[in-house]
């Protein structure tokens, strides 16, 4: 059993006695109470065994809280590969992984019980043999969670009496997913060894690869490099027949058993099987392949590799691809396609968006595309009866494809054949609890131990995307050079020599020339606008108008801001008012704005262009869609609404307010807000026009009049390399208070291969310590920061130590 206890020396499966009363409804994937160190606690119970190597008394479990079987085997395979990842508790992981139970949603509908026909058991192995399950420790030995942690045996139980039961996860090569799981039939594999066949269309292929690493692209530079193995259970179940209509998929890879690391991307995962090439290859061409039919039908046919990527699908293969969308795509609708193509092979599908107003766009286009009742949407907002009820539709394997946000990550799908990630670079993939995993890496994950196809998609390419195409583990789906200049609008700066000759006032001027008649003939053509403005607010920043010396509060030396044009200076910081401010550099009392939000940019354009409607799109209120007709909308990053046609001109203001943060992923983000933005206007055959006020010269604007999200991410990605920085290298942060972090390292006892950075300070008079290995060396550095955790928690060290893994902000 895995028991909920937050302590890392604890984080090890536990052997229990099921009684003859509980003997039914005690199956793998169910929520039960155990007493553990005196205490009631909850926990999952993850697998049944007839006996225990523990040489002591096993304690019986307490109490199967419902018979719903919650907790999928693949889920739980899942989450023990995410705690080895980044160095945390299985506990904590399926906290992420399952929603609180519902009571009154659970008995509505309540399941069957198991049938003994589809009980799972594992097979009588002798314990010393490769196949056989051991266990780490039991529950009646512990007698404080603080106490040492020591390997205890158990003797074999009388198979007559009551079953022993085990909170921890099947090994591979155990046989225990032969069975059926709730009337469902187990996955189907490819011949052990066989290599799909090739696959035409389109001129590309999708056919697997030989699993040697010769000849991958190898990003580390000479690193040691983590190898993907073979998945044993799929080996065994090899030889099953395939249901009719479903191709053999290839066979997956699992985790290394020795570390639960999986092979990073620049160990050669693209040789891993089934990972197939995009490349064109000398293959009969698909009848479909190219047709004008076929286009219109599922909408992938514009790019010269969608069409093979949907075959591949259709046939179950293990097909792994970055999508750069077109300007202008209506990307919920490709994406419902391809939920649709593996379904119709007869595999599960997990979609994972970045908020609630893609995942409402990406819901609508599945209903289309697959009908109603054959999907659900995870979403908080739907109150935790209504998602509860609707997780244990796909836990029940009633659905094959389930959207949603990053909780979606872990859902339960039956058979699954495609993980698709929309917009990985958005901030809120990465889970702000720990062990902090990001949605991209446990998608990707998913898809190496389920041997399943992957689709990372997105207007603008991550670091970590490129190093998938890189290593040869993904393959590029990108529209032509022809396709791409019809289909992208017109893109102009207004800081290069021709515009700075015409109008020597643009390189100050907040809406320069060429931005105002871009807007206006917009408007003239009755078409809306989009001013895309990285501040909310009025006016978030003030300066003396003076001296120019940044106005800050009397009290605590907060920025002042102004919340409207009649309102009083106020700290952002206490919250108190200064109306009787005076710059205490020269003494006046006049201020002006340093930084310009988007409610005051909505007030100076509608003096701009009287008589047309001015709408504002922020945290307060978020526009979905917007009708096509003349009007200004300004809208923050991540807020601007879909207008009806394509907007007649996009402007992009104070970019330097997105350029000069101080932070590793400042650039990317830049163009990946640019280009969602610069997305929503019309093809330039249509009119459509994209102003970015910045210098013409600078990397990421060259990458946006070019349309060119690849090049920059390789070049993004070149730089971090050179430096150090992820994905290029792995490093943890270590966060706490002087004391703790010094005692931390202390116990982790690091080899000289890792480089220790800092400290720096950090939030509320912590320091903080950055860990730095290669790629190779990932797994082994989490196993060191774990063991160190667990070390602090048998001492029972008072003062906490976060661990993150590769966090979002690094800098």
């Amino acid at each position: 059993m895995s028991v909920e206890v937050p302590l890392a020396h604890l984080d090890r499966p536990f052997d229990y006695l099921v009684s003859v009363a509980d003997d039914e409804a005690a199956q793998p994937g169910v929520r039960v109470k155990v007493r553990f160190a005196g205490q009631l606690v909850n926990g999952f119970l993850l697998e049944r065994v007839e006996s225990s190597p523990h040489g002591g008394k096993l304690a019986y479990l307490d109490k199967v809280v419902s018979p719903e079987r919650i907790l999928d085997p693949e889920v739980a395979r899942l989450a023990r590969a995410v705690a080895d990842r980044y160095a945390g508790n299985l506990s904590d992981v399926l906290r992420l992984a399952v929603p609180p139970r519902h009571a009154r949603v659970e008995s509505q509908a309540q399941p069957a019980v198991a049938s003994p026909a589809s009980v799972v058991t594992a097979p009588q192995d002798d314990p010393g043999e490769p196949g056989a399950i051991s266990s780490p420790g039991s529950a009646s030995d512990v007698a404080d969670p603080g106490d040492e942690p020591s390997r205890v045996s158990v003797p074999a139980a009388d198979r007559e009496g009551p079953t022993s039961v085990k909170l921890g996860l099947r090994e591979p090569g155990d046989g225990v997913e032969d069975a059926p799981v709730n009337g469902l039939p187990p996955p189907v594999s490819a011949t052990n060894g066989g290599v799909p066949g090739e696959l035409s269309g389109a001129g590309a292929d999708f056919s697997g690869l030989d699993n040697s690493t010769e000849g991958a692209p190898d990003a580390s530079g000479g690193e040691d490099l983590c190898r993907a193995t073979e998945d044993s259970e799929r080996q065994e179940r090899s030889g099953q027949p395939s249901p009719v209509g479903v191709s053999a998929p290839p066979s997956g890879t699992e985790a290394d058993p020795a570390t639960g690391e999986l092979a990073e991307p620049d160990a050669g995962l693209g040789a891993a099987a089934g990972a197939g090439s995009l490349e064109g290859r000398s293959a009969e061409p698909s009848p479909n392949a190219g047709s004008a039919e076929t286009a219109v039908q599922h909408g992938w046919g514009i790019y010269p590799t969608g069409d093979a990527f949907l075959h591949a699908l259709g046939e179950g293969r293990a097909a792994r691809a970055v999508w750069s969308a077109l300007p202008g795509e209506d990307w919920p609708a490709r994406i419902a396609e391809a939920a649709g193509a593996t379904v119709r092979g007869g595999r599960g599908v997990v979609i994972v968006v970045a908020d609630a107003r893609d995942l409402e766009r990406v819901d609508r286009a599945l209903s289309k595309v697959l009908g109603d009742g054959r999907h659900v949407a995870l979403n908080a907002a739907a109150g935790p009866a209504e998602r509860y009820r609707r997780f244990l539709a796909a836990s029940r394997h009633r659905v094959s494809v389930v959207a949603g946000t990053r909780a979606a990550m872990f859902a339960p799908v039956a058979d699954l054949g495609l993980v698709v990630i929309w917009d990985d670079g958005d901030d809120l993939h990465a889970e702000p609890r720990a062990p902090y995993p990001h949605a991209r890496d446990v998608l990707l994950t998913r898809a190496q131990l389920a041997g399943c196809a992957a689709l990372v998609a997105g207007f603008a390419r991550t670091g970590e995307a490129q190093l998938l195409l890189e290593t040869g583990w993904a393959k590029e789906i990108v529209a032509n050079r022809d396709t791409l200049r019809a289909r992208s609008p017109l893109i102009a700066p207004t800081g290069d020599d021709p515009q700075l000759a015409r109008d020597p006032g643009a390189v100050t001027a907040r809406l320069p020339s060429l931005a105002w008649q871009a807007a206006r003939g917009a408007l003239q053509a009755g078409a809306p606008v989009l001013v895309q403005v990285p501040r909310r607010g009025y006016l978030p920043s003030t300066a003396c108008a003076e001296c120019r010396t940044p106005a800050r509060c009397p009290h605590c030396s907060g920025p002042l801001g102004l919340a409207g044009s009649r309102d009083v200076p106020a700290c952002h910081w206490c919250g108190r008012a200064a109306a009787d401010y005076a710059c205490p550099a020269c003494g006046g009392r006049r201020l002006r704005a340093s930084i310009t939000g988007a409610r005051r940019t909505a007030e100076e354009l509608g003096r701009a262009f009287p008589g047309v409607p001015v709408r504002t799109s922020g945290r307060d209120e978020i526009l979905d869609t917007v009708p096509g007709e003349a009007s200004l909308i300004v809208a923050t990053p991540g807020a601007e609404p879909v207008a009806e046609g394509g907007y007649g001109a996009v402007l992009l203001l104070d970019t330097w307010a997105l350029l000069s943060r101080a932070n590793l992923r400042a650039a990317e983000e830049t163009m990946r807000r640019w280009l969602s933005a610069a997305a929503l206007a019309k093809p330039g055959p249509a009119g459509g026009r994209v102003v970015v006020v910045a210098d013409g010269s600078l990397a990421p604007v060259q990458a946006l009049l070019r349309w060119d999200p690849g090049w920059f991410a390789a070049r993004e990605l070149a730089e971090r390399r050179e430096l150090g920085f992820p994905p290029a290298a792995r490093m943890a942060s270590l966060t706490g208070t002087a004391e703790a972090v010094a005692e931390f390292l202390d116990a982790a006892r690091l080899p000289e291969e890792v480089e220790v950075l800092g400290p720096v300070p950090a939030q509320e008079e912590q320091e903080r310590m950055l860990l730095r290995v290669s790629r190779g060396r990932a797994a082994e550095l989490a196993r060191l920061l774990h063991e160190a955790a667990a070390v602090r928690s048998v001492k029972k060290s008072a003062l906490p130590v976060r661990i993150q893994i590769d966090p979002a902000e690094l800098l």
